[in-house]
């Protein structure tokens, strides 16, 4: 072991004591959420027999949790939420590993640790095992607790297992690409891409059932474990060694590249900007790298929702209390059809998980402010309130143009498919571009927050988001409440795509109320201390 890598695992260790815990407690809660889902939706075996042929009928539904299933609570609980814990579980180690490589790296503090006695590989060596410990921690916590409301033990300890081997193996895949890129923003953006084209290669292989495509995914090799039913312990080999291969790469690379250098040359920079004249070119300049990441990110993410609409016909197949619910919650006109309540939903999704980016942006904010960048740029002419505004005006276009894409790309693929292109763009694309307000009031809220409180701002942005995704209508059926909840703004959006009328008023609250919370976080950023 390298030296000093003890002392980096406890550094690590503290610095993770408020973020780790929570990663594991998602990973609980989630899984215990959706065992109960699955009682309330099936609660005698013969409902649950009849929704395992209605999914194994149906290649839609099928691929959300991947493969076909069987009348069992616990294998179609880790079905049901297998796909989003290995995701989950991958996401934090991607996360974990970055920030204690090239995160550091960036901000100079392996440099001045190196300076001690330090080994060259040891702050990768402690990334690897703080990120492998909370993956483990999270799989035998969910195991443990799986175990612990009556479960199949067995299944619950190979269900566990595939939590951690996912960790496991994307942790190994960030600590490649950590030192392939030159920042850790670049290391960030290509191991969730990494992530994406996991999660699309995987649904894609089980929607249409080229198996060849699944394999080809690292997450299809979690999936291939089958607990409560198979329990391929066999399956996890395939990860394991993967990451293994991995890890010994990244070491070659560690020693063979400089620190605080990528693997690859850096390309030189133009050596004038003459297209920097003003607080919008600047901060269109800092974002937009983000905005083009999230609108081919969101493009390719609508075109395979698109491309598996041809499937959209089987939500039809649904049990009559399915199709109630989906009426009831959903709102829009009674004549509807159900397809038309699915792409609402599809909708939903996609606007719950854009309202994202006005959170990343502001936090990006904060981090110019930390660097000093922004310190440097108000020595000129450029007010602090100037400089705030011009990202203000990025993060709201960006917004509208990565919710354009969305409908855009996702209703020409289904009217091309499916419907009728000339109707189904205009109303899906009109229905997406619909929940922008309710996206700038998440990035309202988060400016707010830059304002007032900075250093809680990025955990406020974050909670946020996450809140509103909770309590919203595409996650409310998971604890029983189809229709969401008032307390999130994407409840008040009419759902135009059903044939409801539209209703001006919520949107002009929001509208008011964003104008507000924005212009009250400019206010308090121009009094508080900067930096």
């Amino acid at each position: 072991m390298s030296a000093g890598t003890v002392s980096l695992v406890r550094l690590a260790l503290r610095r993770e004591r408020t973020i780790a815990p929570w990663w594991i407690v998602l990973l609980i809660a989630l899984a215990l959420v959706l065992v109960s889902y699955i009682e309330r939706a099936m609660p005698t075996p013969e409902r649950m027999a009849e929704y395992a042929d209605l999914i194994n009928r149906n290649n839609f539904f099928r691929a959300l949790g991947g493969g076909f299933v069987v009348p069992d609570l616990g294998y179609l609980a880790a079905w049901r939420s297998g796909g989003f814990l290995y995701l989950f579980s991958a996401l934090a180690a991607v996360l974990v590993v970055v920030r204690h490589t090239r995160a550091d790296e960036d901000a100079g503090r392996i440099e001045l640790l190196r300076a001690g006695a330090v080994g060259r590989r040891a702050p990768l060596t402690a990334a690897l095992l703080v990120a492998s410990g909370i993956s483990l921690v999270g799989g035998a916590a969910t195991a443990i607790a799986l175990i612990g409301i009556g479960l199949d033990p067995a299944g619950s300890l190979a269900y566990g297992a595939a939590v951690s081997a996912a960790g496991v193996l994307f942790g190994a895949i960030a600590a490649v690409l950590a030192q392939l890129s030159r920042t850790a923003r670049t290391a960030r953006a290509l191991s969730l891409l990494v992530l994406g084209v996991a999660y699309v290669l995987r649904y894609a292989g089980d929607a249409s059932e080229l198996h060849w495509m699944k394999w080809a995914s690292p997450l299809g090799w979690i999936h291939a474990v089958e607990p409560y039913w198979n329990n391929r312990w066999w399956a996890l080999v395939i990860p394991v060694a993967v990451a293994a291969a991995l890890t010994t790469t990244a070491y070659r690379l560690v020693e063979h590249r400089d620190l605080g250098a990528g693997a690859f040359p850096e390309r030189e920079g133009p050596a004038t900007a003459p297209g920097l004249r003003g607080p919008i070119s600047l901060a269109w300049r800092l974002q937009r790298d983000l905005l083009l990441k999230w609108v081919f990110a969101v493009a390719g993410f609508a075109a395979a929702a698109g491309g598996v609409s041809t499937l959209m016909h089987q939500w039809t197949q649904a049990p009559g209390v399915t199709a109630d619910n989906l009426l009831r919650a959903f709102g829009g006109s009674p004549g509807a059809g159900l397809v038309d309540f699915g792409l609402w939903a599809m909708i939903l999704i996609f606007a719950h998980t854009i309202a994202l980016y006005p959170v990343l942006v502001v936090q990006r904010m904060r981090a110019e402010e930390r660097s000093g960048r922004a310190e440097l740029v108000q020595s000129t002419p450029l007010t602090r309130i100037r400089w705030a505004a011009g990202h203000l005006v990025v993060l709201g276009l960006g917004t509208a143009a990565v919710l354009a894409t969305a409908g855009g790309v996702f209703g020409a693929f289904f009217g091309f498919l499916v419907g009728d292109p000339a109707t189904d763009v205009p109303r899906v694309l009109a229905g997406t571009l619909g929940t922008l307000p309710a996206v700038w009031l998440v990035g309202a809220i988060c400016v707010l927050a830059y304002g007032a409180v900075p250093r809680a701002s990025a955990a406020i942005g974050w909670a946020v988001w996450a809140a509103v995704a909770v309590l919203g209508r595409a996650a409310g059926p998971l604890y029983g409440r189809w229709g969401g909840t008032p307390f999130e703004p994407f409840h008040h959006i009419p759902n135009t795509v059903a044939g409801a009328p539209f209703d001006p008023a919520p949107v002009l609250i929001m509208l008011v109320l964003s104008a507000l919370l924005a212009g009250t976080g400019l206010l308090a950023l121009r009094r508080r201390d900067f930096g």
